[in-house]
């Protein structure tokens, strides 16, 4: 009997044990929550269950799971909802009726998963997973200033890359001309951190160390920030920088400006470059032209010779020479020739040329130059070209001949290389003087002021007849200018002004003659000077020292007389208006005493005859006299009949 109980326990105990291994009704896996995404400050709507389920949810529970901790956040009943308080209160809104529950504003802290329960049977709890995304703003990079020697045993900061207000923490990727940066042992690495922020954004901080070489000199180095959003993924990329790298320099070489062709008178700058950075410390250097040995030029800066202007000296063979305090090892550049092209001064034979009068004069001009020479001569007063060569040759000179001439010579090859000597010629003779005789219109009692101007080699001296303040003034080699100050006094009225110009061979004068302003003075001839305070007797205008005395016209008289003449007409005109008022008016008899009536014709009553009587002179009333030139009998006292017919 034992036997058989012991049995029916075993078996008991092993069935139990099979059925369950065999998975016989246990609790059923949970399902993956459903992924809902959504930015921050967006709203994220989260349904209760998949959209095709159907069941009643007039009464559901919502949970947000946080940590692993449940807590209950909205309830419906009868289809109306109602927020439990915490920190979803005012946040949590249900539209009705349906099975969606709608969260506002949302912010980092709401990436979290939430589970909604209904009270229906046969429905089960439905999980979300809310992911919550924000783009970072602009990335900011900032290059290591200081710079970084090639020779550096450990990874250098290149560059700080900063995104701020970014989440999740978007990812950092650095690049270099393009192509992405990897960590590499010895080589690159790349130590990010990243931190929270009160509103539960990100910034991330990323460093690039990095060793680097001579040819990263221009390396563009930039950060990029890879980041997701509900509509997929997105990167944002930094400004490119550039990083100082120093390398000492391997070659040396001199620049020249301006590039081609130098003469005198150019700013010429010499420049010692090399290809190391910093720059070394240069010395220009000369080649001596007797010794034939370097020596060292004077510098206003460091690797810089500065010739202004460039002079013929200058020209020669120059090199640079650096020396790197780093490695201590001397470089010299390839020697240059600097030609500096030149033209010397030009001499002038003879020196201080001088003639007769219908004489001749030869002037020749000689200069050097490193290039071909030609030579013109050209008149100073008005730069007219006189003569192409070195040779110009004045034949029967003559006193316009005197004054200055310009030799120029230049090089054809080298544009703007020219040098130009001025030589007066001096023709022998008295002083010349425009005029013999000058008038001027002067006030009484004013303050004059009279110039006198005479040429003549040898030059002469001026003087004046009349006490004033006088001066003269040396034009040029061969002409003074004299000017007088005086007081127009009646004596001075009466004798006038005379200048002398005299020199070693002869002298010549000027007479000044003054005349009162008054109302019929006339404006005088062309050739007159007229002034009330200033007059200049000029001899470029030149007459002959020999020639006779210019008489200038007198003002004529006839100016006041047709005035005269047309006041009496227009008199005698208003004076027969007046008469015909009169005569129509019956108020004037026909006729004078001692004198006949005159009878008109019929046809003629209208017409009337009015005598004027005039005590003009019989000379002056010759100009009354009509068209056909007819004279007045010698007993004729004056009077005058004017005809006053229609």
């Amino acid at each position: 009997m034992g036997s058989p109980g012991l049995l029916c326990a075993f078996l008991i105990v092993a069935g139990s044990g099979w059925r369950c291994a065999s998975g016989v009704p246990g609790e059923a896996e949970q399902p993956a929550p459903e992924l809902v995404e959504v930015e921050v400050g967006g709203t994220a709507f989260l349904k209760c269950g998949p959209s095709h389920t159907l069941g009643n949810f007039s009464q559901v529970d919502w949970f947000s799971i946080h940590k692993g901790k449940q807590t209950a956040i909205f309830h419906v009943r009868q289809g109306q909802g109602q927020s439990e308080y915490g920190e979803y209160k005012h946040r949590l809104s249900f539209p009705g009726p349906g099975n969606t529950l709608a969260l506002h504003q949302v912010t980092p802290q709401d990436d979290r998963i939430f589970l909604c329960q209904s009270k229906s049977p046969g429905l089960q709890d439905h999980r979300i997973q809310l992911r919550v995304y924000k783009a970072p703003e602009e990335p900011t990079i900032e290059a290591n200033t200081v710079g970084i020697p090639v020779d550096s045993s450990e990874p250098e900061e290149v560059a700080t890359c900063v995104g701020r207000n970014g989440y999740p923490v978007p990812q950092v990727i650095w690049y270099k001309n393009g192509l992405q940066l990897k960590e590499e042992k010895n080589r690159v690495r790349i130590q990010s951190s990243q931190i929270v922020e009160s509103n539960g954004l990100y910034t991330l901080q990323s460093v690039l160390k990095a060793q680097l070489v001579k040819e990263d000199k221009d390396a563009q180095f930039y950060c990029e920030l890879s980041y997701r959003l509900p509509s997929g993924n997105h990167m944002k990329e930094s400004k490119e920088v550039t990083v100082p790298v120093f390398y000492p320099a391997e070659r040396v070489w001199m620049e020249v400006e301006p590039v081609g062709v130098l003469k005198e008178g150019d700013r010429v700058e010499i420049r010692c470059l090399a290809d190391g950075n910093p720059q070394p410390s240069f010395n220009i250097n000369k080649q001596n032209p007797s010794t034939r040995e370097m020596e060292e030029e004077g510098t206003l800066d460091n690797g810089i010779l500065i010739l202004d202007p460039a002079q013929k000296q200058h020209s020669g063979l120059y090199e640079c020479q650096s020396m790197d305090f780093e490695t201590m090892i001397p470089l010299s550049s390839d020697p240059q020739e600097l030609l500096v092209n030149y033209v010397s001064d030009i001499r002038v034979s003879p020196e201080a040329p001088e003639g007769q009068e219908g004489g001749s004069l030869v002037l020749t001009c000689e200069a050097q130059s490193n290039k071909d020479l030609e030579f013109q001569w050209l008149r100073e007063k008005t730069g007219q070209v006189l003569e192409r060569g070195s040779v110009l040759q004045l034949p029967n000179l003559s006193r316009e001949a005197a004054g200055g001439y310009l030799c120029m010579a230049f090089v054809p090859s080298v544009p703007g290389l020219n040098r130009t000597q001025l030589v007066n010629v001096a023709v022998l003779g008295p002083p010349w003087m425009a005029l013999k005789e000058r008038k001027v219109w002067v006030k009484e009692n004013a303050m004059l002021n009279l110039s006198c101007e005479a040429s003549g080699h040898p030059q002469p001296t001026i003087s004046w007849n009349v006490n004033g303040t006088a001066s003269q003034q040396e034009q040029d080699p061969q002409t003074v200018l004299s000017t007088l100050n005086v007081l127009v006094t009646p004596e001075l009225l009466a004798t006038g002004a005379e200048c002398t110009a005299f020199n070693s061979l002869g002298k010549n004068t000027t007479l000044i003659i003054l005349e009162l302003v008054s109302l019929t003075t006339l404006t005088p001839d062309s050739n007159t000077t007229t002034g009330l305070s200033t007059t200049m007797v000029s001899p470029h205008a030149r007459a002959n020292s020999t020639s006779t005395e210019k008489k200038l016209p007198e003002p004529e008289s006839q100016g006041v007389v047709i005035v005269a003449v047309i006041v009496c007409l227009l008199v005698l005109a208003m004076l027969g208006a007046v008469l015909y008022f009169f005569y129509k008016k019956g108020k004037l008899p026909c006729g004078r005493s001692g004198k006949q009536e005159i009878t008109l014709p019929p046809s003629r009553k209208s017409e009337f005859v009015v005598e004027v009587k005039s005590d003009k002179l019989p000379e002056e009333m010759g100009l009354l006299q009509g068209s056909s030139g007819e004279k007045r009998a010698p007993g004729d006292q004056g009077e005058k009949y004017i005809d006053l017919r229609h």
